[in-house]
């Protein structure tokens, strides 16, 4: 087994080489065993809920793990194959001990993992350590009497709860939006472009029939190639927007009529000026990729804004510990407390965003319309070997650092955050550099207030970088 499967916020490799079945099976007893420790019950079995993405290696994955599961006395639901915020949603409506989902996410088909939850909670660095811990020494009990697995269709239970919160848009009230759906051939498919159109939605499909393979583009919503169909199809059939989902739906990515990106802080503007609405002093948290205009909009608007690292589960665990009411990341993992659960969702983020255009009779450029125009990159990712990525990063403080105090900066450095890589603030803009916690790559992302000024300060973080990787060869 390759024990660098372990990740930052999940168990992720290249199926039937780094994670076969038989991996399944030890991570299952090694889960069922952690958790036994965690949470005690007086009389009854805990009860888990595993669900899977459509990738061809899903259904045996899953397979694996219930074998392991109630190998440890655990009892579990199979609810089969099912976008990975229903598997969270599964936790909530069936009152669950934990859970896993089987997703490779917006990896290539080749890829597959594991999302953990203990409890309601996504698990996360030490305690997936302590996983491959348990797994490595084989340190797992075996129950005197199995748990048993029966089948559980949770999408029905999920849809019901969608419509009972937003079936009220179908209405002669709300002018009927158009919307073009790209699933990318993911999960999203088998349920999205029905729960749209029971609550006043028309709708275009694209690559909404499930296929592990992906064949028409990678699914991950934020890199502009594998979401140009969806601009293209949203122009042409003047649609109001269009919605695309990475593979398990747990990411959004939205178009306008226009064929306008609308990133996942822009995104965050439009639901945190809603909520707010009613909340005023909430805290709001954002992630290191996200524009400065995000975290100046919310303070403007009567809320409190956080900087945070990027990554679900430490996300998750930000908004319990702040007790925050919506958070989001660049990359479109949009989490909302207010009336919801606060995990990540995108189906439920476009039900709100349908929500919001409707009882507002605004479009989504109306809604931004008073937003000042930034020039800025996308998320820019550059290969670097898991066993150096966070050297690098940690060699480009160094050298910034050095630099600041030194006075060899072109421009001058006004201000560092270093709680997830480091984003350097310069008089018009700023710039970042991450690690990357599930691909082997660095991500870098700038903005500024124009066009020269975002060119001179990613060419600034670009050299410092090239300087570091010359100095290590």
């Amino acid at each position: 087994m390759n024990e660098k499967i372990f990740r930052e916020y999940d168990i992720r490799g290249i199926a039937g080489e780094d994670i076969t079945r038989d991996t399944s099976v030890a991570i299952g007893k090694a889960f069922g065993t952690y958790l036994n420790s965690q949470i005690k019950t007086q009389n009854s079995k805990l009860k888990v809920s595993i669900g899977r993405d459509i990738r061809n290696t899903s259904k045996e994955l899953a397979s694996g793990l219930i074998e392991g599961i109630i190998s440890t006395g655990i009892n579990v639901y199979n609810i089969g194959i099912c976008p990975t915020p229903v598997q969270y949603f599964s936790l909530f409506h069936l009152d669950l001990d934990g859970g896993i989902m089987v997703t490779g996410s917006h990896n290539p088909p080749e890829y597959n993992g594991f999302k953990i939850s203990i409890g309601k909670e996504t698990i996360y660095g030490d305690t997936i350590q302590r996983l491959k811990e348990i797994v490595l020494k084989k340190g797992w009990i075996t129950a005197n009497k199995a748990g048993r697995a029966e089948k559980y269709d949770i999408i029905n239970d999920y849809k019901k709860y969608m419509l009972n919160e937003f079936s009220y848009l179908n209405d002669s009230r709300y002018r009927k939006l158009k919307v073009v759906v790209d699933a990318g051939n993911g999960t999203a498919g088998i349920l999205v472009p029905q729960i749209l159109k029971d609550i006043g939605c028309e709708v275009t499909p694209l690559y909404c029939e499930p296929d592990g393979n992906f064949p028409n583009h990678h699914p991950d919503p934020t890199v502009l190639e594998y979401i140009q169909g969806l601009i293209n199809e949203t122009i042409k059939t003047g649609a109001d927007f269009g919605v695309g989902y990475d593979g398990d739906a747990d990411r959004i990515g939205i178009v306008n009529r226009n064929g306008d990106i609308i990133w996942g802080d822009h995104l965050m503007i439009i639901l945190s000026r809603e909520v707010l609405k009613q909340n005023k002093g909430a805290k709001i948290i954002g992630d290191v990729k996200c524009s400065q205009l995000m975290f100046d909009d919310i303070k403007k608007h009567g809320g409190i804004p956080i900087m945070w690292k990027t990554g679900h589960s430490l996300i998750k665990q930000k908004m319990k510990n702040e007790q925050a009411i919506l958070a989001g990341e660049f990359s479109g993992h949009i989490f909302i407390a207010d009336r919801y659960f606060g995990y990540d969702d995108a189906i439920y983020t476009t039900m709100r965003l349908v929500e919001i255009i409707k009882t507002s009779g605004k479009e989504l450029k109306e809604l931004l319309s008073d937003i000042s125009r930034m020039a800025y990159t996308p998320e820019i990712r550059i290969d670097c070997g898991d066993g150096i990525k966070k050297k690098v990063v940690e060699k480009v403080i160094e050298r910034l650092v050095w630099c600041k105090n030194n006075g060899c900066s072109p421009y001058e450095i006004m201000d560092f955050n270093t709680i997830d890589g480091v984003r350097v603030v310069f008089e018009k803009g700023w710039t970042l550099l991450r690690a990357s916690n599930t691909q082997p790559v660095l991500v870098m992302r700038a903005e500024a207030s124009d066009d020269l000024h975002l060119e001179k300060y990613r060419f600034f973080m670009e050299r410092e970088l090239k300087e570091v990787i010359e100095e290590a060869h």
